[in-house]
C-alpha cells in the first residue's frame, strides 16, 4: 500500500505561484509513476499532469503547459508541482496519485490518491 499526502495549496493571487508536494509513505514509489489531477466545485477530476517513474518523462495538460511543473525526488519519496502565472480557472482541489507501472492522463487507472489540497486563486 502507498498512502500520500498534499501540502502547499492555500490562497494566493492572479499571477502568483505555489508549490505543491506529495509525500508517500508505505513503499518506495521508485517504481510508481505519479500524477497531480484537480477538481473544481461541479466539474469531473481532470488531468493536470504526469512523471515517470524514473523523473525521465513529464506530460501536461494544455491548460497549464509552461506554467506548472511537475517533479519527484525519489530519496525523498516525494513529488511536487511547481505552479506558476496562477489564474483564478485554476482554483480546484488538487490530488496527487500514483500508479504501477505507466504513466496515464486517466485518473480512473490510478490506484492510490491523496486527501487532497484546496488551491485557491482570486482575480
Amino acid at each position: 500500500q502507498v498512502q500520500l499526502v498534499e501540502s502547499g495549496g492555500g490562497l494566493v493571487q492572479a499571477g502568483g505561484s505555489l508549490r505543491l508536494s506529495c509525500a508517500a509513505s508505505g513503499r518506495t514509489i521508485s517504481s510508481y509513476a505519479m500524477g497531480w489531477f484537480r477538481q473544481a466545485p461541479g466539474k469531473e477530476r481532470e488531468f493536470v499532469a504526469v512523471i515517470t517513474w524514473s523523473g525521465g518523462s513529464t506530460y501536461y495538460a494544455d491548460s497549464v503547459k509552461g506554467r506548472f511543473t511537475i517533479s519527484r525526488d525519489n530519496t525523498k519519496n516525494t513529488m511536487y508541482l511547481q505552479m506558476n502565472s496562477l489564474k483564478p480557472e485554476d482554483t480546484a482541489v488538487y490530488y496527487c496519485a500514483a500508479r504501477y507501472g505507466s504513466t496515464s492522463s486517466n485518473p480512473n487507472l490510478y490506484d492510490y490518491w491523496g486527501q487532497g489540497t484546496q488551491v485557491t486563486v482570486s482575480s
